[in-house]
């Protein structure tokens, strides 16, 4: 491939995303349609556009123009254009609903399999499967079509996964374009140098601190192209030169997506839940800055770029190798970092997640009958009664909501001054505060709430004994109040307002004034 037909498509890639990008924070600084708050887990600041993933497809839809008006590269290197449009276009679609209304993970998921299995049904897939030294090919047939599908969402997915860090997920994909500008075939080789463009051009926006973010629109786009660039690179050769340069680059996403789906499967939480501990959150709870934690993933993750690369010049001969060299650096970088200690401690990790399992599903249990009941209510008090009904049953002692320049409080009496303490900044508006206490040990009985304490005795001790257990059922409880909250104005039509001074009548107790404690 001409260097500079690579350059110039890269150089466009770069000239229109510079161009659409403060087009982009312009319009969305002046329309509120076009803003979402950030969730709870992501804490991305509701001010900063998440639409980014438009500056990206601009320069690709161009870049298909160009080539489809001057049939570029059409004799010897054909390739389904109207396929490789359409098909990114509808990921992109999904992830951009998803940024300006919420979709919910299933949702999202099932629509990503149709994009997937459509796409593979027109011929794209998985033919042969070349054993390693061995140079036995074997055909895959029906399998084919469904490795192809798994492969697209995977790569989609982990690229949206590894997208809660400022520029973490546009330096990856920078490094799987690059990958890409090299190993695919002529046609997919400009595509890829001219989105390799544009990404450089969109990082100059989103190294942190971020002014934009490519929202889950962008990383859908990007993981898709990445899956389905390398799928039609690999239908005239074998799967592993195709597939096994990415994988090599995606290996912190896909360590991280398999550690997250043992964690939440021990825990007893759902596997499609978002939470704030994946490897970036904990770099930054370490004391990493942003710039940091994202200047480590990128040199960790081009290490393991060479890596994918020299199994590619190698026809694969060296990837167990290579393999080998990728699982000592796993190894050494876990070492270096406290928080992944434990993970060799494999059977005191397993047993602490199992005993904790069957509290933290009665919360998810309580919790979800809270977002149901929601719609229910007439009013923010009678909604704020449920939350502390939940709370008081899992086990917290005391409650604290601040709504602007409101503050509900509840707290049981008798309760501990050794406590355990939760702070969660809610996404929204009003700049909602939610704060939750547990008694560190257990509260003395009274006649009051004898009762109450004996019904909660188990669920007490898990929140007394493993901090890990209060951690986890305060992120569920207060995830659950803030989908409450926008189930409540999703069927009133009204934002949850509190009145000053209404009077608010507990069943059983009445809560004593806010302490400074």
């Amino acid at each position: 491939m001409n260097f500079v037909l690579l350059a110039g498509y890269a150089l466009a890639g770069l000239a229109v995303t510079l161009v659409m990008i403060p087009l982009i924070v312009r319009a969305c600084s002046r329309s509120p349609l076009l803003q979402r708050a950030s969730d709870l887990h992501h804490g991305a600041e509701p001010s900063i556009p998440r639409l980014g993933g438009l500056a990206l497809v601009a320069p690709y839809v161009g870049m298909l123009v160009v080539q489809a008006a001057f049939n570029a590269h059409a004799d010897h290197d054909p390739q389904p254009k109207l396929l490789i449009l359409l098909a990114p276009l509808a990921m992109f679609g999904v992830g951009f609903w998803d940024d300006l209304k919420p979709l919910g993970a299933k949702k999202k998921l099932l629509l990503q399999i149709l994009i997937a299995a459509a796409t593979c049904g027109f011929g794209i897939g998985l033919e042969n499967f070349k054993i390693p030294f061995s140079g036995r090919i074997v055909p895959l047939h029906e399998w084919g079509f469904f490795l192809a599908v798994l492969w697209l969402l995977a790569t989609t997915n982990l690229v949206n996964l590894v997208d809660g860090v400022d520029g973490l997920a546009g330096g990856i994909c920078l490094m799987l374009m690059s990958l890409l500008a090299y190993e695919c075939t002529a046609s997919l080789q400009l595509l890829s140098a001219g989105m390799a463009g544009a990404l450089l051009a969109f990082l100059r926006y989103n190294f942190p601190p971020a002014r934009i973010y490519m929202g889950d629109g962008g990383a859908y786009f990007l993981g898709f192209l990445v899956g389905l660039f390398s799928l039609l690179s690999s239908q005239k050769g074998n799967v592993f030169a195709a597939l096994m340069a990415p994988m090599f680059v995606l290996g912190l996403p896909i360590v991280d997506v398999t550690l997250a789906i043992l964690r939440r499967g021990l825990r007893g939480l759902p596997i499609f839940r978002p939470d704030r501990r994946h490897l970036h959150h904990h770099l930054l709870d370490m004391g990493f800055s942003r710039r940091k934690t994202v200047l480590s993933a990128y040199a960790v993750t081009l290490v393991f770029m060479v890596l994918g690369l020299v199994a590619f010049w190698s026809k694969n001969q060296l990837t167990p190798i290579m393999l080998g060299f990728f699982t000592l650096i796993l190894i050494l970088c876990a070492g270096g970092l406290r928080f992944s200690r434990e993970w060799f401690a494999v059977g005191r990790v397993v047993g602490s997640s199992l005993a904790m399992r069957q509290d933290v599903q009665s919360a998810v249990c309580l919790t979800r009958w809270l977002t149901l009941e929601a719609r229910r209510k007439d009013s923010a008090e009678s909604l704020w009664l449920d939350l502390v009904f939940v709370a008081e049953r899992l086990g917290f002692s005391a409650v604290k909501l601040t709504t602007g320049k409101m503050v509900k409080f509840w707290e049981r009496p008798q309760a501990s001054q050794a406590r355990r303490h939760s702070r969660h900044e809610l996404p929204s508006e009003r700049g909602e505060l939610l704060e939750l206490w547990a008694d560190k040990e257990a509260p003395p009985a009274s006649p009051a709430s004898a009762q109450s304490n004996a019904q909660n005795v188990e669920t007490l001790r898990t929140l007394f004994s493993d901090p890990r257990a209060f951690s986890i059922i305060s992120d569920v409880l207060a995830e659950s109040w803030l989908k409450s909250v926008k189930n409540w104005e999703k069927h009133h039509g009204i934002p949850l307002r509190f009145i000053p001074n209404a009077p608010v009548h507990f069943p059983r107790e009445t809560p004593r004034a806010p302490s400074q404690s």
